[in-house]
């Protein structure tokens, strides 16, 4: 109660002075039909009626100009307890008025009078509950002087019915006391919670809002942390592949497959972190079709025999003719993990893969392998968990794959379901729509075109030297013309010595200060006025950079780059037809 006594107080005085201007007024018009009845048929005085009446009009004028100068004060003021004190003692005037009315307004020899005014009275006290009550010495004040004059006047006369009259007065006030001390704390207690709730929800905000800028301190650094380890990783592959293309004997072969081993463990790394980012960038958009999901489960089976015959395990692919509506290679990357899940966590019996067919597909992969606790199941999607790799051993995977599968499978609405028993298996299902159309043959996949790199000219732009030496000596070994600048201003001073317009452009997406690559690419374009081919390389993972990377229309590669990807994407774009984009 103390960490909020402030607020509800100002709180109590706020509703305080909100809901009694309404009651106020309906007593004094109770008042002015009372005086009016006494008057009329009674035996009430007109002097002395005037006079009542004139002093309940300044009581309700102080009660007013109390609430006009409340509305209008600053709200750093409404803490003082002037305001407060002012409305208790309003509330006091009006208990005195009433209780002396029951005195005075009415001749003792005139009991019909006596309860007329008394019930009256009463009722005022009563009304004031819901409306005084949520500040009790507001309600304290219009309740003691009323029903305490009016209890001390009956039993003062002495006579049976006054008497009995005083008793049921002292019931009353008993009653109404407990009345109105249980509004104030029913009233207190709500403003207590919601206080409570206000400051659990600020907090809660703050904790978010220190979440997000520590998430967003994260991505910064990884994205950082990765574009900078990419970069002499990237350089090391095209080194190799320059160092490939001499005579070697064979323990130097083998150093240089080891070599190749190690880039592409660290490259599997890189990727997978890509990929998480690429997605939560919204830069990966499905190319949904219809397809049979037949062979696509068999090629996946198929291709894990030999890892799972080497375990004694049995994998069993169960036949369907099912035709889906999906993306062939993100579904095909989700089931694949799966499988491969299933594989490296079985250590005795097998892997079933299925199909069951209702409304949609559900394509489930069932093993007999260790399982999942069931407060694992939900964390085994989360980046870098793993349930039984503590040492973080890398032969065991990095715990990245189901992290990319749950994104996957949200971007393509595939919902995901995990069912487990530890020590008896697990069971993962997919839910994919089964398309209408009937008949679609499965696509399969172009010939890789030749590369034809003698006599071509290629600008590069890095601004890594280490970079540039090594992708300058890889396309050269490839049989290219090749020039190399650190940054756009360095290859556009180049190229006014080069007649030869370049038959491609490899670029770095993060150059030196302001400059990246799209604008470089753009440039060189407009310098020859031409749509030359290009292609943006590029380390980060920061989800803006990807996006913009995406957005830019141009080819995408990402560090480190295989030899074989690079050359098969610029054999792809030197072998466009003219004008094709």
């Amino acid at each position: 109660m103390a960490a909020h006594a402030d607020q509800i107080r100002v709180e109590q005085i706020n509703t305080l002075y909100r809901n009694s201007t309404q009651g106020v007024l309906g007593a004094y018009v109770a008042a002015v039909i009372l005086i009016s009845a006494l008057t009329y048929g009674g035996d009430l005085p007109w002097p002395e009626a005037a006079f009542w009446l004139a002093a309940m009009h300044l009581i309700v004028l102080h009660h007013i100009a109390w609430s006009y100068f409340f509305r209008r004060a600053p709200d750093d003021e409404l803490i003082r307890p002037l305001w407060a004190n002012g409305f208790v003692a309003a509330a006091a005037l009006d208990g005195v008025w009433w209780g002396c009315a029951t005195m005075w307004l009415a001749p003792a020899y005139r009991f019909d009078e006596q309860m007329l005014t008394t019930g009256l009275a009463l009722i005022v006290v009563a009304s004031a509950v819901p409306a005084f009550g949520v500040y009790f010495p507001a309600f304290f004040a219009i309740y003691l002087p009323t029903t305490v004059i009016s209890l001390a006047w009956h039993a003062y006369q002495r006579e049976t019915l006054h008497t009995a009259v005083a008793m049921l007065i002292g019931v009353y006030i008993v009653t109404v006391y407990g009345l109105g001390r249980s509004a104030n704390a029913s009233f207190t207690q709500m403003l207590r919670l919601r206080f409570e709730k206000d400051a659990l929800a600020e907090d809660l905000m703050l904790q978010k809002e220190a979440a997000d800028q520590a998430n967003l301190s994260k991505s910064r650094f990884l994205a950082a942390a990765s574009h900078d380890l990419r970069q002499p990783i990237h350089a090391l592959s095209m080194f190799v592949g320059v160092l490939s293309q001499h005579a070697l004997n064979d323990d130097m072969r083998r150093l240089i497959v080891n070599i190749e081993g190690s880039i592409q463990a660290m490259d599997g790394l890189f990727s997978s972190l890509l990929d998480i980012s690429r997605l939560d960038a919204g830069v990966v958009q499905p190319q949904l079709q219809s397809f049979p999901i037949g062979p696509l489960l068999e090629r996946i089976c198929r291709d894990y025999t030999e890892d799972a015959t080497q375990k004694g395990l049995l994998i069993t692919c169960c036949r369907s003719s099912a035709i889906v509506r999906s993306d062939p290679i993100l579904l095909e990357r989700i089931l694949r993990n799966f499988v491969s899940n299933a594989v490296r966590h079985t250590d005795q019996g097998g892997i079933v893969v299925g199909c069951r067919r209702g409304s949609r597909l559900s394509v489930q992969v069932w093993d007999s392998g260790r399982g999942i606790a069931t407060g694992d199941r939900d964390r085994v999607f989360d980046e870098f968990y793993q349930v039984a790799n503590p040492e973080r051993d890398r032969s065991k995977g990095l715990g990245l794959g189901l992290a990319i599968v749950k994104r996957l499978a949200s971007l393509l609405d595939h919902p995901i379901e995990l069912s487990s028993a530890v020590a008896k298996g697990s069971v993962f299902k997919l839910t994919v729509p089964i398309a209408d159309e009937t008949i679609v043959s499965e696509p399969h996949p172009a010939e890789p075109p030749s590369l034809a790199l003698p006599g071509r000219l290629i600008f590069v732009i890095d601004d890594e030297p280490l970079v540039l030496e090594a992708i300058g000596g890889l396309l050269r070994s490839w049989g290219a013309d090749v020039v190399v600048a650190g940054s756009g201003a360095e290859m556009r001073a180049q190229i006014t010595t080069c007649t030869r317009r370049p038959d491609l452009i490899l670029c770095d997406y993060r150059l030196r200060g302001e400059e990246n690559g799209i604008d470089v690419i753009r440039q060189l374009q407009a310098e020859y006025n031409d749509e030359i081919p290009a292609v943006l390389i590029t380390g980060d993972t920061a989800p803006g950079r990807l996006q913009q990377a995406n957005d830019s229309g141009f080819l995408v590669l990402y560090k480190p780059v295989a030899n074989s990807r690079l050359r098969a994407t610029i054999g792809n774009l030197l072998n466009r037809p003219p004008g094709a984009m």
